[in-house]
C-alpha cells in the first residue's frame, strides 16, 4: 500500500475479508508514519520511501493512494520496478498521463487498472446488464450527480490546485463514468464551472449530448443532494440508490409516473465489506489469468474517461500548475 490516508483505510478494511490476499509492505514519505500504519494494522513491513518498497520482492502488487497529482510518477516506478498496479481513480489527471502509463505497463508486461470500484458494484453491474438487455426499452436520459457540502480549508488536498485539487476530477469522474459506462463516448459535450478562489472548480456541471440521448453530469462541494443516479428508457426508470456510486440497491420502475400507472420494484444487493472487495477480486482474476488489464474497465476505458475530464477541463478553463510546468 503507498499512500497511507483514509481511502488506504477503507481499502486495507476491505482487503482483509478476501483470503488470497496478504497485505506485505506499506510506505509512506516518512518511516515513521508507515510503521505507526503498520502497527495498526499488524502489517510485518513499513517502508519510509516508495523505492524500498518497490524493491522488496515479496510484493507482488502496489495499490496506490496517494494524490491525483502524484499517481503517475509512481505508478510508473512500480511498473518499471516490475510490479502489478492498482491505482486509485483518476488513473491520471489527463489522457496524455494515462497513455505513459499504459505504454509503461505494456513495457514491462505487468497489470495495470484504475481503481474504479464503482465498475464492479454488484448493484452498478446488474443495472448495466438490465439497460443492454433492453429491461426499460431504449434509454435515452441520465441524470446523476456527485455532489455534497464541504467547509475545507484553502489548503486542504481537496482545493489545492497543486495536487489537482476541486470536484471534478475528485468526485466529477463518477458522474462522468456512468455516463460513460451507459452510453459511451458523448458526441458533445457543453460544461461550465464556479470557481473558489484558489481556482479549484466548486461545482461543474455538463451536458453530454449523444445520437440518442442525454447525459447531465454534476460534481460540487457546495451542496447536498439525494446522490441517486437514474436512468431513464422508453418503457421506465432505473434508480441507482443513495449513495448511488457505492449503492448496496437499485429500484426499476415500469410505466408511466406522471398518472400513477407504473409498477415498482426495489432490489437490495449488499456489498462485501464497504465495496472495494469487487475491484480487489478482479485484480487477483487478472493476475491468475496472466492478463495486463481488466476486461472490464480496460486501460482503454481509463483513456477514454480521462479524455471525457480533459474537454470539460478545457471548456471551463482549468489548468493545474504543474501541468503549466510540463508544457
Amino acid at each position: 500500500i503507498v499512500g497511507l490516508g483514509k481511502i488506504a483505510r477503507h481499502f486495507i478494511h476491505d482487503l482483509q475479508l478476501i483470503d488470497q490476499v496478504q497485505i506485505g509492505a506499506v510506505a509512506s514519505r516518512t518511516l515513521e508514519k508507515a510503521k505507526t500504519f503498520a502497527a495498526e494494522y499488524d502489517i510485518s513491513k513499513a517502508y519510509g520511501s516508495y523505492a524500498d518498497l518497490f524493491a522488496d520482492p515479496d510484493i507482488d502488487i502496489v495499490y496506490i493512494a496517494t494524490p491525483h497529482d502524484s499517481h503517475a510518477k509512481i505508478s510508473i516506478e512500480a511498473m518499471n520496478a516490475g510490479k502489478h498496479v492498482l491505482c486509485e481513480k483518476p488513473l491520471g489527471v489527463n489522457r496524455n498521463e494515462v497513455e505513459k502509463m499504459i505504454a509503461a505497463a505494456k513495457k514491462n508486461q505487468v497489470f495495470l487498472m484504475e481503481a474504479f470500484w464503482s465498475r464492479f458494484n454488484p448493484s452498478i453491474q446488474t443495472v448495466f446488464e438490465l439497460v443492454k438487455k433492453g429491461a426499460i426499452g431504449e434509454v435515452n436520459y441520465l441524470n446523476v450527480d456527485f455532489t455534497n457540502y464541504r467547509e475545507d480549508a484553502p489548503d486542504s488536498r481537496m482545493l489545492n490546485m497543486d495536487l489537482a485539487g476541486g470536484s471534478l476530477m475528485d468526485m466529477g469522474v463518477y458522474p462522468c463514468f456512468l455516463a460513460y459506462l451507459i452510453f459511451g463516448k458523448p458526441d458533445e459535450i457543453l460544461a461550465a464551472a464556479r470557481f473558489h478562489e484558489t481556482g479549484a472548480d466548486l461545482q461543474t456541471s455538463a451536458i453530454f449530448k449523444y445520437k440518442n440521448g442525454m447525459a447531465n453530469v454534476m460534481s460540487g462541494f457546495a451542496s447536498e443532494s439525494d446522490m441517486v443516479a437514474k436512468i431513464y428508457g422508453t418503457k421506465g426508470r432505473i434508480y441507482l440508490n443513495r449513495t448511488w456510486h457505492e449503492t448496496e440497491s437499485y429500484t426499476i420502475e415500469m410505466g408511466n409516473k406522471a398518472d400513477g400507472q407504473y409498477d415498482s420494484k426495489t432490489i437490495h444487493l449488499p456489498t462485501k465489506g464497504k465495496g472495494y472487495t469487487y475491484e480487489i477480486l478482479e485484480c487477483i482474476n487478472c493476475l491468475q489469468n496472466g492478463q495486463v488489464e481488466s476486461e472490464l474497465w480496460s486501460h482503454q476505458n481509463s483513456l477514454d474517461l480521462l479524455s471525457i475530464t480533459d474537454e470539460i477541463r478545457h471548456q471551463i478553463g482549468l489548468k493545474y500548475p504543474f501541468e503549466k510546468r510540463q508544457s
